[in-house]
């Protein structure tokens, strides 16, 4: 991955095959229309329940009621979808016992197939579907995370401020110096935009004092649990609640204590100069609040984390669920969150972080196409802008992110959307198809890139079984192409 400045090792990422990288160039919008008609079958196709036939495997059950059966065809031949299972069932038996598949067509509650799919397995990054569903649902699609400064002391006459600045962070991943943010996200909140704030809010000329960074919102361990939380090459980063450059910590040895001096520069660019030494604290009780940016909105955050499988930022925005919505920034309280979110749709995955990279996360093929489906349109209905934003979030076959390079020439390509999931011997893909079908394949214990192409057969496979419509002006626009126009760093 390409990590420009402070972060000069390039790392690759979990979710890309063996021996490629990927660079700090722009994601690559959607080519075409195909896209759009997906999002727009997603938005007009609404589920409706079936009975179970004799001979199948219920269809997963939970808050929409929906129900289906593996011996229903729906609208699809007999002959069509015998051969279709042929093919799974083949691609399936390629791999070994500990892999497991899921398909559920959403129109008909019709369970397409099903290989061992509910049987927990590690679902390395597809845990991010977890992560970001609860953000998105209990922040909301709009919600941001607030990088804030305080002040103690008081403003003298000529915009001296006889005092400290405290900057405390609230969890805010893109938070750093406007050109990383530019080389690597594209979007993000820079503490040039910061500075310029505090100073058309106060009036600041000079700072009699220090600026203190304050990373309490989160606790300060730097990594997750597959690192014991020390910190983990995997993320790229350290984490922090005052993360800067993706926590880098400097010459000043911490993120908050980096960020801090940051800001004393970024002012100082604009000619107020700071007396002291920027130092790590924490903001006394009754500190004025002078003023205070907003992240990116999580809709935004959702496709930075998902598009390019970004570790460091789901372990980010899992910290700020604890801090927010649970019992404080911890990887465990965020954790918690998530579970009960689940809970609620009848989903009950073991879950420890909110990368995926612990292989302690445990899923199965059915709870994970539960989630789909009920972020899908028939679901409830306070779901339906979560399905919405995570589906934009998501990597397009053949187009984007880290399905970019796969399934490129085939029906799949700009019809589906999934997130991928890698481990050193696991490989997992869960996500939409053509408008119509959910599916989660989760392979274990298995090689990697043999993994992938069974994946691959099978999503072109489902494609193929259902090819959308094409889409015209009036699906245009109803619904703007679903893709990243940024990239993150790699590892």
């Amino acid at each position: 991955m390409c990590v420009p400045g402070r972060h000069a090792a390039q790392r690759r990422y979990r979710d890309q095959p063996p021996g490629r990288r990927l660079s700090c160039a722009r994601v690559r919008p959607a080519r075409s229309g195909k896209i759009i008609a997906l999002c727009v079958a997603l938005l007009l196709g609404p589920v409706t329940s079936v009975a179970a036939s004799s001979g199948g495997a219920s269809a997963p059950g939970g808050s929409s009621g929906l129900s289906g059966a593996t011996g229903a065809t729906g609208p699809f031949s007999a002959t069509a979808m015998a051969k279709f299972r042929k093919k799974m069932s083949s691609a399936m038996k390629s791999l070994n016992a500990d892999s497991g598949a899921y398909i559920l067509d959403l129109t008909t509650g019709t369970t397409l197939f099903d290989d061992d799919g509910l049987v927990p397995r590690n679902p390395a990054s597809v845990e991010k579907l977890y992560t970001l569903a609860t953000a998105l649902a209990l922040y909301g699609p709009g919600g941001t995370l607030q990088t804030s400064v305080y002040g103690v002391g008081t403003l003298e006459p000529g915009g001296v401020w006889d005092g400290d600045l405290y900057l405390r962070g609230g969890g805010d991943p893109t938070f750093g110096e406007r050109k990383f943010i530019k080389a690597n996200y594209g979007v993000g909140t820079s503490v040039q935009a910061l500075a310029k704030q505090l100073v058309a809010a106060t009036g600041i000329t000079r700072v009699d004092g220090s600026i203190v960074g304050d990373e309490s919102y989160f606790d300060s361990l730097r990594g997750d649990p597959a690192s014991g939380y020390a910190p983990d090459p995997e993320l790229v980063g350290e984490l922090s609640a005052l993360s800067f450059d993706r926590g880098a910590s400097g010459k000043e040895g911490s993120p908050p204590a980096y960020a801090a001096h940051e800001l004393a520069d970024a002012l100082h660019a604009l000619k107020v100069h700071v007396s002291k030494r920027s130092q790590a604290g924490i903001t006394p009780a009754g500190a004025k609040l002078l003023t205070s940016i907003a992240s990116p909105p999580m809709s935004t955050l959702a496709a930075l984390t998902a598009t390019p499988s970004d570790n460091f930022f789901a372990e980010m925005i899992l910290k700020g669920l604890g801090a927010r919505f649970g019992a404080g920034g911890t990887t465990a309280a965020g954790a918690a969150a998530v579970l009960k979110f689940l809970a609620a749709l009848s989903i009950t995955p073991a879950i420890v972080d909110g990368s995926g990279l612990s292989r302690s996360d445990l899923t199965s093929p059915v709870q994970v196409v539960t989630l789909l489906r009920d972020l899908s349109p028939g679901g409830p209905s306070t779901l339906a802008p979560v399905g919405t934003a995570l589906r934009a979030a998501l990597p397009i076959d053949g187009e984007t992110g880290t399905l970019a390079t796969r399934m490129i020439g085939t029906t799949a390509q700009g019809n589906c959307v999934a997130k991928t999931g890698t481990l050193s011997n696991a490989s997992d893909l869960g996500g939409w198809c053509d408008g119509r079908f959910a599916f989660a394949l989760l392979m274990n214990h298995v090689d990697v890139t043999k993994a992938q192409h069974v994946q691959d057969k099978i999503v072109e496979a489902l494609a193929a079984l259902d090819p959308p419509a094409s889409s015209g002006a009036q699906a245009k626009s109803a619904m703007k192409a679903a893709s990243s126009s940024t990239a993150t760093p790699s590892r």
